[in-house]
């Protein structure tokens, strides 16, 4: 994993830095993740794989398969990434572009999966506070697990808030076998 973030990073980096020079970051994201999806599937990823076809057709495939849903930079972009041979790594790509846009936005997607449904008060107030806690504007995405028993768990990028009953009675089986 540690491998294919090192060898997106220098293309996404780039993606970022254009797409923030010419203020098109929300199409250049769009266009990014719809280039992710596409590139996930079963019968590109053989074509990625043809040791006939050279980088060139690769590239033109994958853009013909994407339509007119890309503009003239991004058509580049896909061409510049299939010649050093790295299509495969567009979900990689996609995923660091994404993190160095919610970090220019001051933003950050929150996982909050709970025991059960919260009402739309609970998640603003939730919002809320996580917003004043993380300094960013918060995304929140609502789930719900059952298993939990109870409480909360909140997952901001690296940072785990594990408020569930289900976590709290591991802690308390691993405090006993110590």
């Amino acid at each position: 994993m540690a491998e294919l973030t090192t060898l997106a990073r220098p293309y996404a980096k780039a993606a970022f830095e254009y797409a923030q020079a010419h203020q098109q970051l929300a199409s250049w994201s769009a266009m990014l993740g719809l280039a992710a999806a596409v590139s996930q599937d079963a019968t590109l990823q053989s074509v990625f794989k043809a040791p006939r076809l050279t980088s060139t057709d690769k590239a033109t495939t994958f853009v013909e398969v994407c339509g007119d849903k890309f503009d003239a930079q991004v058509r580049n972009f896909i061409h510049v990434v299939a010649e050093n041979d790295r299509l495969a790594l567009l979900p990689e790509i996609f995923a660091l572009f994404e993190l160095y846009k919610a970090e220019q936005e001051k933003s950050i997607d929150v996982d909050v999966t709970s025991a059960f449904a919260l009402s739309d008060e609970q998640q603003d107030k939730l919002a809320k506070v996580l917003s004043a806690r993380l300094g960013r504007e918060v995304r929140l995405h609502a789930a719900e697990d059952a298993a939990l028993i109870g409480g909360v768990v909140i997952r901001a990028g690296d940072l785990v808030i594990d408020g569930s009953v289900r976590g709290k009675i591991a802690k308390l089986a691993e405090a006993l076998k110590s």
